[in-house]
């Protein structure tokens, strides 16, 4: 009887896809104005999302200082919300496929501006954690993945580019909210409750226009199950799902330590210049690598390639020891963090046989991913003060985290063409999971 449902339900999803397939066949526009108004506003998401957690080194910074807490105790801040952003994805991601995407994306526009501006009012480190952490995490959450989605539904050939274009904002939201935060705390005396209250003003407003024109282009799939099992037996996506885990566990060890690396081992006192340059570069990192991508390596192959060159920067990282060749460093791993941050999504949406199962497998990934953001940086802060302050542990276990995202990623590239070298890869077949 088991047996007989499963395989039934097998067959109902099949029918389904087969349906939708049939009524827009070959319909993905690649173009137009609606098409392009998403990506704007999926760069404001981005913005609004990955903008804050890639700036996080300010508030790490802050909460070190002024509240006296442990690199580790302050990293879980960051962590938890990095955590929700992912893995929240889980359910946000098959209810847009649903049909209920204004409704979670609404919920998650309101949840993120009520997490900000209750951090303003918070004076405790356990406020800050369901604020800042719990609130706004969430909030993430519901915005990020169900936009992904949608913003999916209108690219196929140039959909590299086009996530990379969006994923823009994540620099830009990287650079302009640090410098907000210190301005006003640090150069104005305005005080940390007023800055956070006019980072909330600022995320309400650019909100509106995604409120008012974001699009879903699919009919709704309004059966099916939360987790799609079948993807279980596509190894290019298994392996996909580890690359993304390992990647991202080492990945936002810089974002996270770059400034108190800065200020605690070579006593620099502006450490925000470094995060304003590891998002300046940010923006040229996210877009150049998606157009190469699209025209000529395909996504995956260059995901390959980046994630290998950042494993072996970041051990580089422990031979810096002067302020100079710590710039260096942070304008080419800058480059190549934003690179990785814009190809890991645009590779995740295209882990599915049907557009209509794109919500639902990107937050399958998302999810699985969500336990590498929870525990890494925290993993590091540990580090370092197991080792009494010395980096170099943490340096040494967020290479070798991305080093073992490259090899499965290249597992991921050969599982999908074999030892063909020249292959463009940029997603699994139509007929995966069939």
């Amino acid at each position: 009887m088991r047996l007989n449902r499963k395989h039934d339900q097998q067959v109902d999803r099949e029918k389904s896809d087969q349906e939708l397939a049939s009524s827009k066949p070959d319909q993905v526009p690649d173009g137009g104005l609606i098409a392009w108004v998403q990506v704007a506003l999926m760069h404001i998401v981005f913005f609004n999302t990955w903008g804050v957690a890639n700036g996080y080194g300010i508030f790490q910074q802050y909460y070190t200082q002024t509240l006296d807490l442990s690199e580790s105790a302050a990293s879980w801040i960051g962590s938890v919300q990095m955590f929700l952003l992912f893995f929240i994805g889980v359910f946000a991601g098959r209810l847009t496929d649903g049909g209920y995407f204004r409704v979670i994306f609404a919920s998650g526009v309101f949840l993120q501006v009520l997490g900000i501006f209750m951090t303003s009012l918070a004076t405790k480190y356990w406020q800050i954690i369901l604020a800042q952490a719990v609130c706004l995490g969430i909030g993430n959450g519901l915005t990020f993945c169900p936009a992904l989605a949608v913003l999916s539904q209108y690219f196929k050939k140039k959909r590299a580019f086009s996530v990379g274009l969006a994923a823009a904002g994540g620099a830009v939201g990287g650079l302009v909210y640090p410098v907000l935060i210190n301005w006003l705390i640090f150069k104005d005396g305005v005080g940390f409750p007023w800055a956070l209250r006019a980072m909330g003003f600022i995320m309400l407003g650019t909100y509106i226009a995604c409120l008012i024109w974001f699009k879903p282009r699919i009919a709704p799939r309004k059966s099916g199950p939360l987790i799609d099992t079948s993807a279980f037996s596509e190894m290019p996506f298994i392996f996909f799902s580890l690359s993304m885990f390992f990647i991202f566990w080492g990945l936002y060890f810089a974002f996270f330590y770059m400034g108190t690396f800065a200020r605690d081992q070579l006593q620099y006192a502006e450490p925000i210049y470094l995060l304003m340059v590891l998002n300046g570069v940010g923006v040229v990192g996210r877009t150049v690598p998606s157009v190469i991508a699209d025209k000529w390596t395909g996504p995956l192959n260059a995901l390959v390639l980046l994630s290998f060159a950042s494993s072996l920067l970041v051990y580089c990282w422990a031979a810096i020891s002067s302020i100079g060749g710590l710039f260096a460093f942070t304008i080419v791993y800058g480059f190549l963090a934003a690179s990785l941050q814009a190809l890991l999504p645009a590779v995740a949406t295209t882990m599915t046989p049907h557009p209509s199962r794109t919500g639902t497998r990107v937050g399958m990934i998302l999810g699985f991913v969500s336990f590498a953001n929870l525990t890494g940086p925290a993993i590091c802060g540990a580090l370092i003060r197991r080792q009494d302050g010395s980096y170099l542990g943490a340096q040494m276990f967020a290479g070798t985290s991305i080093l073992l995202g490259a090899a499965m990623a290249l597992g991921a590239r050969i599982a999908k063409t074999g030892m063909i070298l020249g292959a463009k890869v940029c997603g699994l077949p139509s007929h995966t999971g069939k």
